[in-house]
Parts: C-alpha cells; structure tokens; sequence
C-alpha cells in the first residue's frame, strides 16, 4: 500500500507545478503559488517571455515594425496564453505564432484593432524563414543547359524551393509607410524561392506565371514548354498562342536563372 504521505507531496507538488505553469502563460490572470518567491518567480516569468517574444519579432520584422508596442505585446502574450504549440522547437515557434493568427487570433475582441493585412504579411515572412530552413533540397543531376531552340521540347523541372503564392495586399511592399486600409484590385503574385547557393529570394510575377509553374508542377498533365504554353495560352484565351511561344521561352530562360526552375529533362 502506497505511502499516503508521499502520495499527498506529489500531488501538492503537481497543483503547485500547475499553479506555476498557468501564471508563466498568463501572470495577469493566474497569481504564483504562494509557497515560490516573486523574485524566483519573476525570474522565469521575464526569461519565458522575453525568448518566445525576441524569436517572434525576430521572424516577423515587418510586422512588428507596424505595430505599436502596447498591441504587439499584448498579442505576443495572447499567444503565449492561449496557443497550444504543436512543436517544442524554438526554430518552430514562427510556425506556431501563424497558426495562432490563423486560428486563435480570430476570436480575441482585440483583433478587430489588427490591421487587415496582417494575416497576409505574417504568411509571408513565414514563408521567407520556413524555406531558409527547409529540408528539401534543390534538384541535381540534371542534363546541362539546353539550347534556347531546345527549351520548349524539353520538360521543365520547377525546383521544391520555389512556392508560388498570391496574396489580396501587397505584402513585399507593405511597411510603416504602406498600410493600406483596403486590397488594390488586383491579387499579388509572388514566387518564393531558395535559390542552388541557398540564399531566399522573391520575384514579382504575375497571373501567368503563376499558372504556367501550377501547370509544370501539376501531375498528368502537359510537361514540354511547348506543351505549357499552349496550354497556358487555352487557359488565358489568348488570341494568338503561338505568338506566346517566344515570349514563354524568355520566361522559362527567366525562371532558369533565378533558380525556379532547376532545369530541364529530356521528354
């Protein structure tokens, strides 16, 4: 038979370990357990906080810049409060703040304070720090560099590390002078990619673009250049799609210096 004793200290040591733990996530709302010193306390408290917040910050520069110091704080600390983290990795908590933008963020009354873009803005300094560190790696051993007369008979490999976004604001320009209370009229489209030296780039496309790498990367489908760019003048109605053959060799000679495209393969 158990030591009832010992049983009544672990579990006095379990409410108190629950105590702590809740006011870390929120002081204001849970006070410490009486038996821990405030200065002890404060210790963990300042050195919780200010980690989880310089990690934040450091991954959403511009975002942070935008916002006052009393909202950015206080959302930093909802989050902390109210967001189940999924990873214990310190590398992973821009991640984890996103979902909370996502997910928690939405039903804080404060929220109505953020500005609209910033779900956005925070998607894409995200993206920006998740494909620095990602572990996929830029496509090698394919053949050399075709002849410009050869590109549209071979098969375009769109590298993993290019992420074709859009977005309703313009995220690469917005800033504490770019604050649009409202999205232009038309999208964004950007392409997000580590290039074969890994360093993380952007590029400014546009609908076409963007619909001709959803074309290469997609499975089952058209694959020469030939064949995505008559696919793509059909999917944009253009009159004369033979005429934007010349212009798509340019582009996907574009994509291949960028490193979007790591290259191309025999068909």
């Amino acid at each position: 038979m158990a030591d009832s004793s010992v049983s009544g200290t672990r579990l006095g040591f379990s409410v108190v370990q629950r105590e702590f733990t809740a006011h870390l996530r929120h002081p204001l709302e849970h006070p410490a357990p009486a038996s821990i010193e405030d200065r002890r306390t404060g210790i963990y408290r300042d050195l919780i906080y200010n980690n989880i917040e310089s990690f934040i910050a450091s991954g959403f520069p511009v975002l942070r810049s935008i916002l006052t110091d009393n909202h950015w704080h206080n959302m930093v600390r909802d989050f902390v409060h109210r967001h189940t983290s999924a990873s214990p990795y310190f590398l992973q908590i821009s991640e984890e703040f996103l979902h909370y933008l996502q997910r928690e963020r939405a039903e804080h009354p404060a929220s109505a304070d953020d500005p609209p873009f910033m779900l956005e803005l925070a998607h894409y300094e995200w993206v920006e720090l998740a494909l620095d560190v990602s572990n996929e790696e830029f496509p090698t051993g394919l053949p050399p560099e075709p002849e410009r007369a050869q590109i549209l008979d071979r098969v375009p490999v769109v590298s993993p590390l290019a992420w074709s976004l859009s977005y309703q604001f313009p995220v690469h320009h917005l800033g504490p002078d770019c604050r649009p209370c409202e999205p232009p009229p038309s999208p964004t489209f950007l392409v997000v990619y580590r290039n074969r030296a890994d360093r993380v780039g952007f590029l400014e496309a546009n609908v076409a673009t963007a619909h001709l790498l959803r074309l290469a990367q997609a499975e089952g489908g058209p694959n020469t250049g030939r064949q995505l760019l008559l696919q793509l003048a059909q999917d944009l109605q253009h009159p004369e799609p033979e005429q934007l053959l010349g212009f798509g060799v340019e582009l996907l000679e574009k994509l291949h210096r960028l490193d979007i495209i790591a290259g191309f393969r025999p068909a």
